[in-house]
């Protein structure tokens, strides 16, 4: 259900602690090196880079690597200095990293995906690297021997991947809107269950592992958290952008969840509260405040001699309602509705003061971000976009 975004408000300046730039096309993703003042990135430009703070304050590449094709993706482990890197071609190649992340040394490359492969994440405990590609294949490998251990076909292609390490479950979020639930063996895989909620594709993933909540972006511009721990199918729409929704990341130890947009926008909602599910819409042939009929209704127009209305629907409740019965706007921070939308007149009414506080923060990096990573050690928030530059700090957000 689409919200109407309003201007923006309740939006902070935030603090931009680096610009590291020299990137010749999209950065696609980037990471803060932990316990480093550095960042990896890799880029449509075909570049792997390494960049490290020197003394005079600017990030400089102390490794600078040319790859095939153009980077499209890249898992980075810190414990084992481990860089999988995502190509256009379809392959994989694997990097180890030096201590002082001065040297990147090759370990293998090999072929995934028939096309550009979206996604890839690394899992040091089963020793796998899994991956979705445009080809509308997910696949797992070894990362040991690069061997295929295993595939599975999607409905579409997919650029949404999480993985559960306790339960070995996979979350794939694929072009169609559907998410999907793999269990995962050593060699095989077995479907669990989809689902679908957006009516644009999925563009991002987020797992909690702890409250067992997924979070998922879409290029309807909204998110959706479906509570998976709790079996009940509950799902809470977050509306907070004007384009569709690029990146998602989670800072577990405060509950926030960060997203970030196309439209530029960086969006932090605090998770912490108890969020409320927002109502299907009820299906009428007239207001069911008013009783007015609406505009397809010719029995009632004929019977009542009266002009049939556009019909609306009230966020609240869902009720079908006509103009005059929802002439009020709120927002509903606990349905995930930020900015104003449209209620009927009853619920305008019924809505405190206290039901409006925000639970979002707002902030317009001006561009186009196609990636977000977040360090929770110290608070640093990396955003990489279209304008070629990965920018790092933002930290007063949090």
């Amino acid at each position: 259900m689409a919200a109407e975004i309003q201007p923006k408000a309740l939006t902070r300046k935030p603090v931009l602690l680096s610009k590291v730039e020299g990137s010749q096309d999209v950065v696609s993703m980037a990471a803060i090196v932990p316990k480093e003042d550095g960042v990896i990135s890799v880029s449509e430009d075909r570049t792997v880079r390494v960049w490290l703070k020197r003394e005079s304050g600017q990030y400089w590449p102390s490794i600078y690597h040319a790859m095939p094709s153009p980077c499209s993706c890249m898992s980075f482990n810190p414990e084992t200095r481990r860089l999988s890197v995502g190509l256009d071609n379809g392959s994989i190649s694997e990097f180890i990293l030096s201590e002082d992340y001065n040297k990147m040394t090759p370990v293998k490359s090999y072929q995934a995906h028939q096309g550009r492969v979206m996604m890839i994440l690394f899992v040091l405990e089963m020793e796998w690297v899994l991956s979705t590609g445009q080809d509308k294949q997910f696949t797992w490998h070894c990362s040991e021997s690069g061997q295929r251990l295993g595939g599975y076909r999607t409905s579409a292609g997919a650029c949404g991947l999480q993985f559960d390490v306790e339960t070995r479950h996979v979350f794939i979020g694929d072009h169609s809107g559907q998410v999907t639930i793999l269990k995962l063996e050593q060699e095989n895989c077995s479907l669990v269950t989809t689902f679908k909620g957006h009516t644009g594709g999925v563009t991002a993933l987020c797992w909690d592992p702890v409250q067992r909540v997924l979070f998922s972006g879409s290029s309807d511009h909204s998110i959706i958290m479906w509570d998976i721990g709790g079996r009940k199918g509950t799902a809470i729409e977050l509306q907070g952008h004007n384009d569709k929704v690029q990146c998602l990341s989670y800072a577990p130890h405060t509950r926030q969840l960060i997203s970030c947009g196309a439209d530029g926008g960086i969006v932090i909602w605090n998770m912490d509260v108890e969020r409320q599910e927002t109502p299907e819409w009820l299906d009428s042939d007239s207001c069911q405040k008013c009783d007015q009929p609406f505009f397809w209704n010719f029995k009632q127009m004929w019977d009542s001699k009266k002009i049939g209305l556009r019909q609306h629907h009230c966020r609240k409740c869902g009720k079908a309602v006509c103009g005059k019965c929802s002439s009020k706007r709120s927002s509903i921070p606990l349905m995930g509705f930020e900015f104003e939308v449209r209620v009927c007149d009853s619920c305008h009414e019924s809505i405190t003061d206290e039901e409006r506080a925000p639970t979002a923060t707002f902030h317009d990096s001006k561009h186009n971000i196609v990636h977000v990573h977040f360090d929770a050690t110290r608070g640093w928030l990396l955003t990489s976009g279209t304008d070629k530059i990965i920018k790092v700090g933002l930290r007063r957000l949090l």
